[in-house]
């Protein structure tokens, strides 16, 4: 069928509930993308939403939880507590459904009770256990044309990663009353384009298919999960950030390409001349930074014993007059092994000597590795990576206006002409300069 939902959009939730149009006063209506022929419509009537079981092979299946949270209720009278939505960093907070009126024992309730139930299936410690697991699809309602219902936003798939008794409040009488809160991991689609395939669903609602047939269509993060466990929820966890990550592979050059000749060229030139080695990095990162149309000014290479994160300092200059600002630009640079990796830790100490309104940026002819990348974007570092790869096509750019193409001889010539000086000044002495 090819029916799948975008992680983001907005579908149209209409009272009438028909599978057909496609699409409904310009959304995607939310009935025909999740259709599954012969089965009974999904639905997001109450907050928690279990579809029904199917008897699978020698036990039972549920083929999902469709979750659904009301920011518009939050605060009020009846709902005074804030589910929290964090979908970018693969975090929701959401809490069950009982209430003060409700007679029943906690965790009794229909909706509390299929998430305990599925939390029971995401604690499983065997494979077998947890590929029937029943996946949890979150939306949230949201308004649309100046109406607060009738719309709703999908935000991914999840899984329970704990589950604990709070106490809140609530009701007319505003009395306490306990609830279960569920704490979910949002899975990384990334895999998929961020979309959930629907036949995924509608297989898991079909008895004749296994649970491993099903699991084949499973998202790649989910059926990572259902092979280890607890302890990939770190690398299954959605992170926006992970846009931002360039793949170690892809930041190599070909195998058996000039580029990685001279990549490794270079590399063996200035393995043993690591002073050499900075020169050329303050040259390539004075080139990165002038690259966006402003002024930089390359100042100086620090002494060895005060290194301490820092290499070459730079000055990035801004507009000009009152409209201007000058940065200093801390570098660091790194002739590594070309299939070395940079660490967090490495970048890290590059980090702890920026203060507020300086910049840095590292050098090397190796990679950088996903997990300091993830960091650094979370963090927001200000730093500017340049890798092995990056370097020498800077490199080229320079050897074919000035050496006609000759890289060694322009690595030279580099070298000869802009020497830089080595003090043992405080980087912020280049904003005097």
């Amino acid at each position: 069928m090819g029916r799948s939902l975008r992680v983001g959009d907005v579908l149209r939730y209409a009272a009438s509930k028909d599978t057909g149009p496609a699409t409904v006063d310009g959304f995607d209506n939310f009935y025909f993308v999740t259709d599954s022929p012969g089965q009974k419509r999904a639905l997001l009537e109450a907050g928690i939403n279990a579809m029904a079981k199917v008897k699978a092979g020698h036990g039972m299946r549920r083929p999902a939880v469709m979750i659904r949270s009301s920011p518009w209720k939050a605060g009020s009278e009846q709902t005074p507590w804030h589910d929290v939505f964090d979908v970018d960093n693969g975090h929701v907070r959401y809490f069950g459904d009982h209430k003060p009126e409700t007679a029943k024992p906690v965790g009794t309730t229909t909706g509390n009770a299929a998430l305990l139930e599925a939390f029971g299936s995401h604690q499983a410690p065997t494979v077998e256990g947890r590929a029937g697991a029943a996946p949890l699809l979150l939306f949230r309602s949201v308004s649309k044309n100046g109406k607060a219902k009738g719309h709703v936003q999908f935000c991914g798939v999840a899984l329970i990663e704990r589950a604990e008794r709070v106490v809140q409040w609530g009701g007319p009488a505003r009395s306490t009353f306990t609830n279960y809160v569920f704490d979910l991991v949002v899975i990384d689609l990334t895999a998929e384009d961020d979309k959930l395939d629907w036949d995924w669903i509608t297989a898991r609602r079909d008895p004749d298919w296994t649970d491993a047939e099903v699991l084949k269509l499973a998202p790649a993060a989910w059926q990572e999960w259902v092979k280890h466990g607890y302890s990939v929820l770190p690398k299954v966890r959605r992170r926006v950030a992970r846009s931002q990550v360039v793949k170690v592979r892809d930041q190599k050059p070909t195998p058996g390409s000039s580029l990685e000749a001279d990549l490794q060229a270079v590399y063996k030139r200035f393995d043993n001349d690591k002073h050499a080695f900075e020169v050329l990095a303050a040259v390539v990162a004075a080139k990165v930074m002038r690259a966006s149309g402003h002024k930089y000014n390359e100042g100086w290479l620090t002494r060895r014993s005060g290194d301490g994160g820092a290499d070459f300092v730079g000055r990035l200059d801004l507009g000009s007059g009152l409209a201007g600002t000058k940065l200093v630009v801390l570098g660091q640079a790194k002739c590594i092994k070309p299939d070395s990796l940079v660490s967090a830790e490495q970048i890290a100490r590059v980090v702890a000597r920026l203060r507020r309104g300086w910049i840095g940026v590292y050098v090397t002819t190796g990679s950088y590795s996903e997990p300091a990348q993830l960091e650094m974007v979370e963090d927001q570092y200000p730093v500017v990576l340049i890798n092995g790869q990056d370097l020498i096509k800077e490199l080229y750019e320079i050897a074919g206006k000035d050496h006609g193409g000759d890289l060694m001889a322009c690595v030279d010539a580099l070298l000869r002409s802009r020497s830089l000086e080595v003090f043992n000044r405080r980087p912020e002495e280049i904003l005097l300069d």
